[in-house]
């Protein structure tokens, strides 16, 4: 189970792997432009974080719906059109852009008039458009406005390229077409002219809603105020949603083409934006990953590595922008997002593997191992739950830290641990085990050294050699060994499997016990109880009894204790006072004044149902409350609860008998005879056998006698086995008397024959 070369080559391979997919993927992300619409997403994000006003030198005219209203459908006769021209010609404006398309003639007339609006004008830039290439950048002209109105204007391109969503990213300055520099528009209204060709990306955080703006039919009329246009530059263009050329800007919404224009101009005005494209992302990406994968520390390092890549890459942008310099961050996002999904991944795998107290594997990893042709050896440290409540949880490593030590020197790096101070591990076959583990128990002699603090680590061993069996079997044998080493007093055990078959006995009982009960298998016993100052039998405890089909009967201290431990008295008692209870009826109703008593566990007092139970059984079976006894168990359970004591009290209340059973032993000592309503003590049979011969027992008695008749309750003595014994007990004043001197535990007819027999004898 150690370490082996291909498993080691295979962890180290790991990292590498990750890196290259984690790179590859974002590589084909960036070819593919897959991370596009979630570019386009962050570049909207961080637009609106930052928005500015337009200068204000660039005037919008539009061609809107109230323009159509006043001239007519377009297109307009360009007599009308070179009306616009000659009134923002005479309103002092320094350029006018038209961005409409000129390309074919109309009536020779209004051509010749627009021709002449062009010439006096002298300030027109007419719109090209140019077919583009993979760039962006302008090859051959596409469209471009006839050639006696080139004569006396120029003319800039507005071709664009856009994406699937309709938004125009980035524009360029100029294009050279047949030996001649054709400007775009933003370029021409930027007045940036014979610059090396480049694209650059267009600065939305500028505001559209502040481009100054004036309708085409107020500028026909004249409606704008003296001096609103001298000086400043102006394009005319399409702004109705009938005439289409609308495009998406994003943080505003859909737009007139002509907007795009400005934006473009804007932001050449303020400088020539940088895209350094994906590189940066990539590279910033590249060295995160390789600081969280192949860093000394990677744990510590790689959340830190990762998070600050992944806080500079969505931040990062941000502040770049305000310098005009943007880049491309998904392929970068892409990367770091699978390294750490994959990490995080890693982790939470390896915290379902590793006992996070100390780092080392698991029980888990120990049980898918399969079958190992190897001894298997478990350390159980029998104090883990007081030195986990004594200890702060640095402490509690620091202590585990010196136990996994001392455990490494024969474990080496095969060493496994449990969740309850567990740890295990395995040693060839036929090694000497036995020298090997008192070697290491003897190092536990010394305490370990926490916060200045002493703390002895009580340590036992369990070795299993079943090596056909599955390892969480002999994970469980070498416990169940661990254990009776320790309640052995031995350093170490060996699992005996012959005792396999016992193990699964006690495991099945508690399953058995129920089905049991369903088919008859649990009966009861009755135990005579001797009123001494009467001189008859005047009552009886019910006691269960189990029969097996197979092995005989079954010790009733083997059942009733699991069912008490394991939470499962409930049904057995529901069956002992059912029927006990229709026992003690049926002798009553022969005229016997009769006691019937039934043991009572202190856990099922919580239960909210069980006195109604109760009533429901006297009631069904015709018994006076007064003639059930309950005999109190594990009174331990009774500490500080309330509720149980009030259900005693309603118990007392409603007629029935309360009994401390085994008093003087566990927690039924004198606290609880303040605490509990109870009618009547039984003196546990420990002190009653040995009195004669043990004068402390004898003294225990007598004062358990005297005490209990002050408190106005009675006594009963178990263990009564001779006639010497009852009458101490007579001569003591005890009450009543239960053992073999009055007789043995017997059926229910055995029983109604012997008081028969009784009555007829004092009658007689």
């Amino acid at each position: 189970m150690g370490s082996d070369p291909a498993s080691t080559k295979k962890e180290q391979a790991r990292p590498w792997r990750l890196l290259l997919w984690s790179l590859g993927a974002a590589l084909f992300c960036w070819a593919a432009q897959l991370g596009l619409p979630l570019e386009v997403y962050l570049r909207v994000l961080r637009i609106t974080t930052h928005q500015s006003n337009a200068s204000g030198d660039i005037v919008f005219v539009g061609i809107d719906d109230k323009s159509l209203s006043a001239v007519g459908v377009w297109p307009w006769p360009r007599r009308v059109q070179a009306r616009l021209i000659d009134q923002a010609t005479k309103a002092g404006a320094s350029s006018i852009h038209l961005d409409i398309i000129y390309d074919s003639p109309s009536n020779p007339s209004d051509d010749r008039i627009f021709a002449d609006a062009l010439k006096k004008s002298s300030r027109v830039v007419l719109a090209d458009r140019h077919m583009l290439g993979t760039s962006g950048n302008l090859k051959q002209p596409e469209t471009r406005p006839l050639s006696e109105f080139r004569k006396h204007a120029r003319t800039a391109s507005i071709s664009s390229v856009y994406d699937f969503g309709g938004i125009i990213w980035n524009s360029t300055l100029t294009g050279a077409i047949d030996g001649r520099e054709v400007p775009t528009f933003a370029a021409s209204l930027a007045q940036r002219f014979n610059e090396p060709n480049r694209q650059f990306w267009i600065d939305y955080s500028i505001s559209p809603e502040t481009i100054p703006y004036l309708s085409a039919a107020d500028l026909i009329a004249g409606k704008f105020k003296p001096g609103a246009l001298a000086g400043k530059q102006l394009i005319i263009g399409l702004n109705a949603d009938q005439l289409g050329d609308q495009f998406w800007i994003p943080g505003s919404g859909r737009m007139a083409g002509a907007n795009v224009q400005i934006l473009g101009a804007e932001t050449l005005k303020r400088g020539t934006p940088i895209s350094l494209g994906t590189a940066p992302g990539m590279i910033l990406a590249l060295l995160a990953t390789l600081a969280a994968l192949f860093a000394k520390r990677p744990r510590s390092i790689a959340p830190l590595a990762l998070t600050a890549a992944l806080l500079v890459l969505l931040l990062g942008p941000l502040a770049l922008e305000r310098f005009y310099i943007s880049a491309d961050i998904v392929p970068g996002l892409l990367m770091l997002t699978i390294v750490s999904s994959r990490l995080a991944f890693l982790r939470w795998k390896r915290r379902g593997r590793v006992h996070e107290q100390t780092g080392l594997p698991n029980f888990a990893v120990l049980r898918s191992s399969g079958k190992i042709d190897r001894a298997l050896v478990l350390a159980k440290i029998h104090n883990h739950a007081e030195i986990t409540s004594a200890l702060t949880e640095a402490e509690q490593q620091d202590a585990y830290r010196q136990v996994v030590a001392r455990l490494s020197a024969g474990a080496r790096n095969d060493l496994h641990q449990g969740d309850d101070g567990t740890f295990a591990w395995t040693l060839p076959n036929g090694a000497p085990i036995g020298n090997h583990l008192e070697a290491l128990h003897s190092i536990f002699r010394s305490p370990v050294q926490v916060a200045g603090r002493q703390i002895d680590i009580a340590v036992t061993f369990g070795v299993e050699l079943g090596v056909s069996r599955t390892l969480p079997n002999r994970i469980g044998s070498a416990v169940l060994a661990a254990d009776e080493a320790w309640a052995e007093g031995l350093r170490w055990k060996l699992h005996d499997p012959a005792r396999q078959e016992e193990v699964n006995w006690r495991v099945s009982l508690l399953g058995e016990l129920d089905q049991a009960i369903d088919q008859g298998e649990v009966w009861l016993a009755y135990q005579p109880q001797f009123d001494i100052k009467q001189g008859k039998i005047t009552g009886a405890e019910a006691l269960a009894r189990w029969t097996h089909p197979t092995k005989g009967p079954i010790s009733p201290t083997e059942f009733v204790a699991a069912a008490e431990a394991n939470g499962r008295i409930g049904k057995l008692t529901d069956f002992v006072l059912d029927r006990a209870i229709s026992s003690g009826a049926a002798i009553n109703r022969r005229g016997i004044e009769f006691q019937i008593a039934v043991n009572l566990s202190a856990r099922l007092l919580a239960d909210r149902d069980l006195l109604g139970r109760i009533e429901t059984m006297l009631s069904a079976h015709g018994l006076p409350a007064s003639r059930l006894t309950l005999e109190l168990t594990e009174t331990a359970a009774l500490q500080d609860a309330e509720s149980g004591l009030a259900t005693l009290t309603a118990m007392r209340d409603l007629g029935i008998r309360i009994a401390i059973d085994d008093y003087g032993t566990g927690l039924s000592t004198l606290e609880y005879l303040k605490k509990i309503p109870a009618s009547e003590i039984k003196i546990d049979q420990s002190f009653v056998k040995s009195m004669r011969v043990n004068r402390s027992d004898l003294i225990m008695v007598q004062s358990t006698i005297a005490l209990a008749h002050s408190l106005d309750r009675s006594v009963v003595a178990e263990g009564v086995e001779d006639q010497q014994c009852l009458d101490d007990l007579r001569k003591m004043g005890c009450d009543i008397a239960q053992g073999f001197a009055i007789g043995r535990p017997m059926g229910v007819r055995e029983l109604v024959q012997r008081l028969q027999i009784r009555s007829t004898r004092r009658a007689a």
